[in-house]
């Protein structure tokens, strides 16, 4: 039953981060069980996007939708429901350096658009 939760929870944290995308104008696509919310001003997003709960925001460049970055934010999406809420606190304490978290080397370094080294 708590794997459930988490993933409503993700799913909650998807719904909010939609909002404020819509708030700011985005655009949005679904890719399966993953919401992309792109367009969005740069200051409004960290690093080359975000994933918060089942949504990716993101920019205008079109890197930021390939099938490879898609298919790094789809891992974020199951991090999130595995975590559920908890992932946001798990992933700062794993540390900024992608190649050092281990969030990010699981969802793929390459196709997240980092260097492996």
């Amino acid at each position: 039953m708590r794997g459930v939760g988490r993933v409503r929870q993700a799913a909650a944290v998807g719904l909010l981060a939609r909002a404020y995308a819509r708030l700011l104008g985005a655009r949005h696509e679904q890719h399966g069980d993953l919401h992309v919310c792109w367009g969005l001003p740069r200051w409004a997003f960290p690093r080359g996007g975000v994933t918060f709960g089942d949504t990716y925001l993101t920019g205008s460049a079109p890197v930021a939708r390939s099938a490879r970055r898609l298919r790094h934010e789809r891992v974020h999406v199951e991090q999130w429901r595995r975590h559920g809420c908890l992932f946001a606190l798990l992933y700062v304490l794993a540390g900024r350096r992608a190649q050092r978290n281990r969030f990010e080397v699981e969802a793929g370094l390459t196709d997240g658009g980092y260097s492996p080294h």
